[in-house]
């Protein structure tokens, strides 16, 4: 049960990171960077641009980190240092749940899965 609540919080979050990348290119990043619309420093560097795309989907490529962690505990029985780690993860999609629920006042479709996500890998711990 445990190993199969941590495959499911990796496949969330690989998930989560698709829609992200994809939403965040087509809806905001895209538009934010294109010509004609560029505004301030993103209308002066090329620079800002990229790195503005770049950062944007770091945040998958991270989440995907998180996911491959997931996946390789699942493998194994949780020991001490692997009670550390899925806290850790926990907790950090937790605070990425609750931020997202606030900032957005609800309106954010991800503060959901990130939640599951939390709750899904703390399964292993009790």
């Amino acid at each position: 049960m445990a190993n199969l609540s941590l495959l499911a919080a990796a496949t969330l979050t690989v998930g989560v990171g698709l829609v992200h990348s994809w939403l965040g290119e087509v809806r905001l990043i895209g538009p934010l960077v294109a010509p004609g619309k560029r505004m301030g420093i993103l209308e002066k560097s090329a620079f800002a641009r990229g790195v503005l795309r770049f950062a944007w989907h770091l945040t998958t490529v991270a989440w995907w980190g998180f996911a491959a962690v997931l996946v390789v505990l699942a493998q194994t029985q949780v020991t001490g240092q692997d009670r550390i780690v899925l806290i850790a993860i926990a907790v950090m999609f937790a605070m990425t749940g609750l931020i997202a629920l606030i900032a957005s006042r609800g309106r954010h479709l991800a503060w959901p899965v990130f939640l599951a996500i939390a709750g899904l890998a703390i399964v292993p711990l009790w």
